[in-house]
């Protein structure tokens, strides 16, 4: 491809220029500059909702179905142990370091350049560019704030690290609040219920329970006990136990209806802090699918979260990195992973029907 370069050498630039700008989430706002001047520079009127930049490509037919390309600008916090500034874009031979390289800059900017070269041409479908805030933390003034403001979407294509296989299918997430209710009294006399005794019977269930419907590419829906609290001194009988609980869903079950078979089988009182990151997948036998599995591509099932939990139409992830150096010290992409996912983008969609 004639024009490939051309593009890996803008998306590498302007992905440097991210690097560059730290973009925590909840504080894009300058990295959200960068990619609406780009936009700008490249003729589009781009529309902003807070941090949220999208573009919808020109020659829009509403009779046809519209594509998503979608990746996040925002990045967690800098771990301590990187050995490099994580905000100075390093390159070392093919390597390029900082924070966001690998999540997701080189997703975000690769379909940035995928998005000019299909809208420079009648395609299929029509075409959506956006690049979302508060994807770490699954803000509420990130994608979630933006979808009801764009045209019906039928396909999503998610920039996430998936070293360019497509991640069909995505667990869900809920984080529920088990509470124990107990009466203080002093630990030398036989006074009060103890909290941490009443809740040990539902923290063995929780550890042991297995849901029946095990997924092919997800695995089984997991629960996890990771935090607990209790008491005040060694003396005071606790009257309170508080568990946190770490639930992973899959496909194959909504999270509202896990809560409540949850809470029909615990003693203790328990409460959701949200449903909406829900399980996410995409069919296999989808037109979309098909065409990655007849370009050499494996479909998988991821176990880390994105913006697909929002989305309530097909959608998939492919993106250029590892999901393994993401959140991690001394993040990076090569030079080459963007290069080869342009390619791979543009064979995948390219006058694609789905």
């Amino acid at each position: 491809m004639d024009t490939n370069k051309d593009y890996t050498t803008e998306a590498i630039g302007l992905l440097k220029k991210l690097i560059a700008t730290p973009s925590v989430s909840g504080k894009e706002d300058k990295a959200a500059d960068i990619i609406e001047n780009a936009l700008k520079e490249y003729g589009y009127s781009p529309h902003r909702e807070a941090n949220d930049i999208w573009v919808c490509g020109q020659n829009w037919d509403d009779q046809l179905p519209t594509l998503l390309l979608n990746a996040h600008i925002d990045t967690v916090k800098p771990v301590d142990s990187w050995t490099k500034s994580p905000f100075t874009p390093t390159l070392e031979g093919n390597k390029l370091y900082g924070l966001g390289a690998n999540d997701c800059g080189g997703g975000l900017m690769s379909l940035l350049q995928v998005f000019r070269f299909l809208n420079a041409k009648p395609q299929k479908y029509n075409l959506i560019y956006l690049a979302s805030a508060e994807e770490e933390i699954s803000g509420k003034n990130g994608i979630s704030r933006v979808l009801p403001l764009l045209p019906k979407i039928d396909l999503a294509v998610v920039g996430e690290p998936t070293g360019m296989q497509p991640a069909i299918a995505e667990k869900g997430l809920m984080v529920l609040d088990v509470i124990a209710h107990g009466k203080s009294g002093h630990a030398a006399r036989n006074e009060g219920i103890n909290a941490i005794y009443k809740i040990l019977d539902d923290l063995v269930w929780l550890r042991d329970y297995r849901f029946q419907k095990v997924s092919p590419f997800l695995g089984p829906t997991k629960m996890t006990v990771t935090v607990l609290h209790a008491g005040t001194q060694h003396n005071i009988i606790p009257d309170l136990c508080t568990a946190l609980v770490d639930v992973r869903t899959n496909e194959f079950y909504d999270n509202e209806e896990v809560f409540h078979f949850i809470q029909q089988h615990l003693k203790s009182e328990c409460k959701a802090h949200s449903f909406r990151l829900k399980s996410s997948r995409i069919d296999p036998s989808h037109p979309i699918i098909k065409r990655c599995i007849a370009l050499g591509m494996k479909p998988f099932g991821s176990p880390t979260l994105s913006d697909q939990a929002l989305m309530n139409f097909p959608s998939f992830k492919l993106g250029p990195g590892e999901s393994s150096r993401s959140h991690s010290a001394d993040e990076f992409i090569t030079l080459d992973e963007i290069s080869a996912a342009i390619t791979t983008y543009i064979k995948l969609l390219d006058q694609t029907e789905f």
